[in-house]
């Protein structure tokens, strides 16, 4: 009996751990740096698709200055860093945090790396996928405010009832499509949303330009 009420006991256990709550994001760091001016570097590319920077580096802009804060434009941004020399995400990675407020005056920038971008293709079907992680660095001391990653794909609210048939109509009709217009960069679109909205779980906290700024996280 005390074998059974311990074996209960455990499985209990697991259950209940498996249904906690995800563990609240620490805020601290960034509550207590609070940056007002944001510079969003080009992303790394992680994917196997060319696009994937650019494609994810469009669209970074209007969650960011819709939570609150001044964003530096993206364009020139990478101009900037082109005329100084630097043509890829990765050198511009690596310069340390005080060069990049010295040049932008930016208090903190937003490292972004995409793991997945482009579009994947299944046995009967395909969707175009975009994950995306990110860093905010604090440029003054180097210290990092926040992190997070989103994915977002194609697929989302599609249902597949209707049968093998189709099922298989439902994908040529698909590849035809991806082959005519690229999805992915609506779909980076949405991952960028999920990824930099304050009303996201876990997302980014309201910046000083917002009306909900101080809003309880």
């Amino acid at each position: 009996m005390k074998k059974l009420n311990l074996a209960i006991a455990l499985v209990a256990t697991v259950i209940l751990g498996g249904c906690a709550a995800p563990k609240p994001y620490d805020y601290s760091a960034f509550k207590e740096r609070m940056p007002r001016t944001v510079v969003i570097l080009p992303p790394i590319n992680d994917s196997l698709d060319v696009k994937g920077t650019f494609g994810v580096y469009s669209s970074t802009t209007r969650p960011v200055a819709e939570a609150g804060y001044y964003v530096l434009p993206v364009t020139l941004v990478e101009e900037t860093f082109r005329l100084n020399g630097l043509q890829t995400p990765n050198d511009i990675h690596m310069l340390p945090p005080k060069k990049i407020r010295e040049v932008f005056g930016a208090d903190a920038g937003l490292y972004l790396n995409v793991k997945e971008y482009g579009t994947k293709y299944y046995v009967v079907g395909s969707a175009s996928v975009v994950t995306v992680t990110a860093k905010l660095i604090d440029l003054e001391s180097g210290e990092q405010l926040w992190d997070g990653s989103a994915s977002a794909s194609s697929e989302e609210g599609k249902n597949n009832q209707g049968g093998l048939a189709a099922l298989l109509i439902g994908a040529i009709v698909n590849q035809i499509a991806g082959t005519l217009v690229d999805q992915s960069s609506d779909v980076a679109r949405m991952t960028n949303f999920r990824l930099l909205s304050p009303d996201m779980p876990n997302g980014i906290l309201w910046g000083a330009r917002s009306p909900n700024f101080g809003k309880a996280k």
